[in-house]
């Protein structure tokens, strides 16, 4: 059948993954119960994390026929008019290495072989020079580099300038953090980062890690005072990088995003692991690209399983859209995400979509 997925065998493992339902399943063959549990939760009741995927199927498609489509092209640009081959990215997350040694390095490369932009995390397990490099081994690729408000503002500094310098295009700063959301199983297995895994961006090493757990590790660097009028202009005033706020749910927030001369907004919340119980990411994109009314860029993260997934968010006003848990699941069986890997033809399926719906 024409556009049907094809099976390709991953090896040890019996099973063949055809989607990412597929992969998350064999994701958690592979993953420890720590690791696992520490990438797939969210906080608190799980509320908002199961949430972010099943709001897509309150959304039904107007499909439009006879109309040509042999022309669709799925390509597009972001930040500083950087070319993709088409509206999905990676979201930062950060220890990846826990997944697969090539962690975000291993990541970089993959989304350079699809022509996608990926998001550094500044709890990458690698340099940001190390990721930019391993991407541009392979071909073009953008990175932004995603950055929390910090009490060590001289650390901050030297992470903007650090990520300027290698070629970041834009800050993903991200605004839901001020303090770290109430994760019950990170408590529950006392989670810590692995032996032989270092944050090299913030600066943590292996003897720092030893004496610290998650919560321990961004409770001593984050900063809950930070404010639009504070950290905004600041960083305005030491780079060109774009900037964008990733964590906005409200209309106002949007608003407020563009007073403060932003470039763009990330619709996100945290992966269901902050604030448990706020809106879904879809369920909170039109109301944020109303109030931006085309003045600054809107990007989506949460939930996206399918390209089916992402032609309802793009169909709501998002520009792009970005995944994290399935690049993760990706380089727990095999090393890459899925992208390139499993047979899964999450890219190949969207302009496939975006034929059958007539998409404009």
């Amino acid at each position: 059948m024409a556009g049907a997925p094809v099976p390709v065998p991953v090896s040890d493992l019996d099973e063949k993954i055809l989607s990412i339902a597929d992969l998350e399943v064999a994701a958690a063959k592979k993953l420890g119960k720590n690791a696992r549990e520490f990438y797939n939760s969210g906080s608190t009741d799980q509320v908002t994390i199961r949430e972010n995927s099943s709001a897509f199927a309150r959304y039904r498609i107007r499909p439009r026929v006879l109309v040509d489509v042999s022309g669709v092209d799925t390509t597009t640009t972001i930040f500083q008019d950087q070319k993709i081959s088409f509206p999905l990215c990676v979201s930062p997350a950060g220890l990846q290495a826990m997944a697969h040694r090539d962690g975000e390095v291993g990541t970089s490369r993959a989304c350079a072989r699809k022509g996608i932009n990926m998001a550094i995390s500044s709890f990458s397990n690698y340099s940001i020079e190390n990721v930019r490099n391993a991407g541009k081994s392979v071909g073009p690729i953008g990175h932004a580099i995603q950055l929390y408000t910090m009490r060590n503002r001289a650390l901050q500094e030297r992470i903007v300038k650090s990520a300027e310098a290698a070629g970041c295009s834009a800050i993903f700063l991200t605004a839901d953090s001020p303090v770290l959301g109430v994760r019950y199983n990170e408590w529950r297995n006392d989670f810590r980062t692995p032996e032989g895994l270092e944050f090299p961006i913030i600066g943590l090493t292996q003897e720092a890690l030893k004496r610290k757990t998650h919560d321990n590790q961004f409770t001593s660097f984050g900063d809950d005072s930070h404010h639009w009028t504070r950290d905004i202009p600041w960083l305005k005033s030491i780079t060109k990088m774009q900037i964008w706020i990733k964590g906005v749910l409200t209309a106002e927030d949007t608003e407020l995003a563009v007073q403060h001369g932003c470039d763009g907004i990330m619709v996100s919340n945290h992966g269901g692991r902050q604030l448990d119980g706020v809106l879904a990411t879809l369920d909170a994109l039109p109301e944020c690209v109303e109030s931006a009314q085309g003045r600054i860029g809107v990007h989506v993260d949460g939930g996206f399983r399918s390209g089916t997934d992402v032609f309802k968010a793009l169909a709501l006003g998002a520009d792009c859209c970005w995944v994290g848990r399935p690049a993760i699941w990706g380089l727990a069986v095999s090393g890459v995400p899925p992208f390139c890997t499993c047979g899964i033809r999450w890219p190949q399926s969207i302009p496939q979509i975006f034929e059958l719906t007539v998409f404009h």
